[in-house]
């Protein structure tokens, strides 16, 4: 052997040596992704000499899992525990009725009390603070608890899934990417890819409008189809079951040996209520009793069904929401209507879920596929205000909407004229037998949500009652021991934090195991809830049905005592009859809210919305120069409401004019739009459909290169303000308007800023969208005072 040779042989040997040091750990902490194996064929010199090793297709089988199941997670939007008929409600819901009967029914379930939170709670199986999700992103501050930002230290169990072989999708809302991080630029870490998914179709953020959605397909914003599949007219819900549908069939037909995770997260039936006609028509008249008589109905059923024991108590209504009997009559007339359209919603949502797991069932997959139909992410919404909305944007903006624009919108309520919203009292209504709604988690009305489960391969029970205590963080570790793997101690090189939810395995085949989790926390927004081994102890801070509540001591709270061993629906205050016990509950709560990343605590609305709050793209920048055919969404745009500032733009209008749109923000429910339309510049301001301001050119516009400009000068850098607004071409002042009231707080909750043309829905009517503007643009400027 020549010099050289050997020396190639003992490099090779030690390399070798270096190589085998990858092999997997074998303490049982589980490290992912799992290190490189050690080569177990040979290297010689060539490959004459040499043994090939073929690499494994990643399917869970490599991994020990033998017959891996599918899993389909359904989360509804926004879902009361007294809505769906399977536990109870007035809503008919054959279809989870259908998984709750080939399974079972989980009667006391828990959630956070608003969206994100909950959601990112779902996905890591840790306690929403623990994952900075403890208000939703848009309200976030610069706590451990409140960042909105999931951290690299909790990967989600669809990370840990798609290790093992699971071809994981995502359809509907994704609300867990951080407000600033929503624009093209990413970065992508926290979107759904960042989160273990290898596709996604839906939209990114709170809520979306079902007829006009802000499309995502992976990264990229597209526009919805004018047609559902089927031909009908364009519904949301409808089109990411088709997408679902599709994309379960192709994996299974690409690669039959790897199981599917599918997360359907629908828009529904968070508002806006927007559903084809026919379903509203469905519950014509069925809701004219009103709200009261809908919860003692109910609560009837719910007895009769063995959903809430024989002796518990109905909660009362509380004094600030109406009886339904005091109410005028053209009141009752439309808030029953509203009421018709959600039902209407929430049908039309199940029925779409319907589709889905008949499809799974087609394909032979139902056996072993696990379902998860959660019934709501927290209670239902009371966020519609006492006389509920036609707008959502005027609840944001804290704007009055008259009686009289409900009458007269009666016949279109779910259509895509409105962004509707029922009041109040039906969210309440919604949450039987419990008091209060969503955003209130010190009470069970904003966090007790309906829960099926089956899983015919793995459970026995058909049709059965789980009673015991859980809590949203329980999912994930319920998955991965169905799968029988372990939470990683170490993710992408990151040490993680402790799944602290605990399984519910243990439930499915002996209802009456007495229930392991004995103490969960519940926090939202100042509303303080702790429940410990059968007590549970509650603080309510405010109604969202109410403006900014008035000051209160945070520490000092009037704390209430339940036994919900003996009281199941929270109806009976034992807190003057148990001092010792209650003040034993209220430091357990500030023992867990120091462990959970829960303190500080903060009560604040409004002012969290404040951008300041948050990282901004935009933040310390006066001047923004951007580029033809630009959607942004509000978190990475510039912030100019009651601001001073300038649109410009340089274009080229042909001889037989041009026509479109220069800049826009928001659309039908609320914004602003700089366009040329009639050959005139034209401004328009949409104050969330209250009042609308449209300011013209006094005459055409000149063909050849213009310089186009709106000057915005704000009466007060001040919410509500007004403003005087002067259009020019070629520096010549050829318009002048003014807005007397301004939007204050959030312009749109998922439509985008616009250059060049108009996505979404139009900002006015009198055009057809996309409206791309027809002369020549190259950019836009916009300038800050």
């Amino acid at each position: 052997m020549s010099q050289q040779h050997r020396f190639i042989t003992r490099f090779f040997a030690i390399a070798c040596l270096s190589f085998a040091t990858l092999a997997p750990r074998s303490d049982g902490e589980e490290l992912l992704p799992r290190p490189e194996e050690p080569f177990k064929g040979k290297i010689g010199l060539t490959y004459k000499d040499s043994e090939a090793v073929k690499p494994k297709l990643q399917i869970p089988a490599n991994y020990g899992i033998e017959k891996a199941p599918n899993i389909l997670l359904v989360l509804i939007d926004d879902c009361g525990y007294g809505q769906m008929g399977t536990f109870g409600g007035g809503i008919p819901t054959p279809n989870m009725d259908r998984v709750a009967n080939n399974g079972l029914r989980y009667t006391r379930f828990h959630t956070t009390a608003l969206c994100s939170p909950t959601r990112a709670a779902l996905l890591t199986g840790r306690n929403h603070h623990s994952v900075a999700s403890g208000v939703i992103g848009e309200a976030g501050t610069g706590f451990p608890g409140y960042s909105g930002v999931i951290p690299a230290s909790a990967a989600t169990f669809a990370e840990v899934l798609r290790e093992y072989g699971y071809c994981n999708a995502w359809f509907g809302k994704n609300h867990n990417v951080p407000d600033w991080e929503t624009s093209l630029v990413g970065p992508f870490d926290r979107w759904a890819d960042g989160l273990g998914f290898d596709y996604f179709y839906g939209f990114v953020g709170g809520d979306t409008d079902q007829w006009h959605p802000a499309l995502v397909e992976n990264k990229k914003r597209i526009e919805p189809p004018k047609t559902n599949e089927d031909g009908s007219p364009y519904h949301f819900t409808t089109d990411i079951a088709d997408h679902a549908i599709r994309t379960i069939r192709a994996a299974k037909a690409v690669a039959p040996q790897r199981p599917f995770f599918v997360y359907f997260s629908t828009g529904a039936t968070h508002a806006p209520h927007q559903v084809p006609k026919e379903w509203i028509d469905k519950f014509k008249g069925q809701f004219d009793g009103g709200w009261d008589k809908y919860r003692e109905e109910t609560f009837a059923r719910q007895k009769k069904m063995g959903i809430i024991p024989q002796k518990a108590k109905l909660t009362p209504r509380p004094d600030s929401l109406p009886a339904w009997d005091s109410l005028p009559e053209e009141e009752r007339k439309v808030f029953a209507r509203m009421m018709e359209v959600f039902a209407g919603f929430t049908a039309h949502t199940d029925h779409e879920v319907g589709r889905l797991i008949d499809a799974v069932d087609e394909m032979g997959e139902l056996d072993n596929t696990i379902i998860i139909y959660m019934a709501g992410d927290n209670g239902s919404s009371a966020e519609g205000g006492l006389n509920g909305l036609l707008n959502e944007m005027t609840f944001f903006n804290a704007l009055p909407e008259s009686m009289d624009m409900k009458l007269k919108a009666f016949d279109t309520l779910g259509s895509d004229k409105h962004y509707n919203h029922f009041p109040a009292a039906w969210a309440h209504a919604m949450d039987t037998p419990y008091q209060w709604t969503k955003q209130i988690a010190s009470h069970f009305g904003g966090t007790r949500n309906g829960l099926a489960i089956s899983w015919p391969a793995g459970i026995e029970a058909r049709g059965e009652m789980r009673d015991q205590f859980h809590h949203v963080i329980d999912i994930a570790p319920t998955i991965l021991e169905i799968v029988g793997v372990e939470s990683p101690v170490e993710f992408n090189g990151v040490a993680q934090k402790p799944i602290e939810g605990v399984s519910m395995v243990y439930t499915f085949d002996d209802a009456g195991a007495p229930g392991r989790r004995t103490t969960q926390y519940f926090e939202m927004m100042g509303n303080q809830g702790i429940y410990h081994d059968g007590w549970m102890a509650s603080a309510v801070r405010g109604a969202p049905w109410l403006s900014e509540n008035e000051p209160m001591d945070l520490l000092n709270m009037p704390w209430e005592l339940y036994n919900i061993e003996e009281d199941f629906s929270q109806a009976n205050d034992l807190a003057e009859q148990e001092p010792e016990k209650l003040q034993e509950m209220v430091k357990l709560f500030f023992a867990e809210a120091a462990k959970y990343n829960v303190l500080p605590l903060d009560d604040r609305k409004t002012v969290r919305l404040n951008v300041d709050n948050r990282p901004s793209l935009t933040q310390g920048r006066s001047k923004f120069v951007y580029p033809n055919l630009l959607r942004l969404p509000e978190g990475a745009a510039p912030d100019l409401k009651h601001k001073s500032h300038t649109l410009s733009a340089e274009v080229e209008i042909p001889e037989q004019g041009a026509e479109g749109m220069l800049v826009t923000q928001g659309g039908r429910f609320a914004g602003f739009g700089l366009m040329v339309k009639d050959g005139k510049l034209v401004y328009h301001y949409n104050l969330a459909g209250i009042d609308r301001t449209t300011i013209e050119s006094d005459e055409r516009l000149p063909s050849g290169k213009v310089s186009l400009k709106a000057v915005y000068k704000t009466d007060a850098d001040k919410p509500y303000a007004g403003a005087e607004v002067t259009l020019y071409a070629n520096d010549k002042e050829i318009g002048k308007g003014r807005v007397e009231k301004s939007i204050p707080n959030r312009v749109t909750l998922d439509e985008t800023f616009d250059i060049g043309f108009d996505t979404g829905t139009p900002v006015m009517e009198g055009y057809d969208m996309p409206f791309d503007f027809t002369g020549g643009l190259k950019s836009v400027t916009i300038e800050l005072e």
